[in-house]
């Protein structure tokens, strides 16, 4: 969800305003991934590089956090969403890991969208920690024991990635899921990302020829 802080910047006003505006967004393609028939959604809300943001930043994006998580919960469970985190959550403030062990508490039941939030995610990381539980163990590692480990385990691998703002970079993000997801860059920035932007991703991705490694039908 890359272009807040531009965004705002554009508009003269400060980086904070462009991450609300964000939040709106959320809203919006949550919605419309519903009405999609979308069964799993993952938004990058913050990761582990983001610690290297201005300290005032960073301090009003965890604000934003605890307000959002409070005010949209109760919404995202009456609406059959279940909410998961992946990341590291220990460097997070107390408040704000009993928020999200709140929230996932209430949705735990719910069978509709699955939402996954990544925060303090990274990809390195999440190989890296899968790797060591396995070891812990007394595994072996493989393909498999690693993917029962990291961080998404019983998830599927994403159909998707959309990135946002005109930059071509994965940036850390699901480095082991992403080995055959199509990837759509957009110029759009965050907050004017929305329905019809969405729709647009997954137009595209319909016209992809998935074929996992295969040779065309038509070879």
């Amino acid at each position: 969800m890359d272009g807040n802080g531009r965004w705002a910047q554009q508009r003269h006003q400060p980086r904070a305003l462009g991450h609300r505006a964000g939040v709106r967004s959320v809203r919006k393609v949550l919605r419309a991934a519903h009405s999609a028939g979308v069964r799993y959604l993952t938004i990058f809300a913050f990761s582990q590089e983001n610690w290297k943001r201005p300290e005032l930043e960073v301090k009003l994006l965890m604000q934003l956090f605890v307000a959002t998580l409070g005010r949209e919960v109760a919404s995202l469970n009456r609406n059959n969403v279940r909410i998961r985190f992946v990341g590291s959550r220990e460097g997070f403030a107390p408040k704000l890991q009993d928020a999200m062990e709140r929230a996932i508490d209430l949705t735990k039941d719910n069978t509709g969208l699955t939402l996954l939030v990544a925060v303090d995610y990274g990809g390195q990381w999440d190989i890296v920690q899968a790797a060591r539980r396995v070891l812990a163990a007394g595994g072996e590692i493989t393909t498999e024991s690693l993917e029962l480990q990291l961080d998404t385990r019983g998830v599927p691998p994403p159909d998707l990635l959309v990135r946002t703002g005109g930059e071509q970079r994965i940036s850390n993000f699901m480095l082991w899921q992403l080995a055959y997801t199509e990837l759509y860059f957009c110029d759009t920035l965050w907050p004017d990302f929305g329905d019809a932007e969405f729709a647009r991703a997954l137009e595209w991705f319909a016209s992809r020829d998935r074929r996992f490694g295969r040779l065309p039908e038509s070879a």
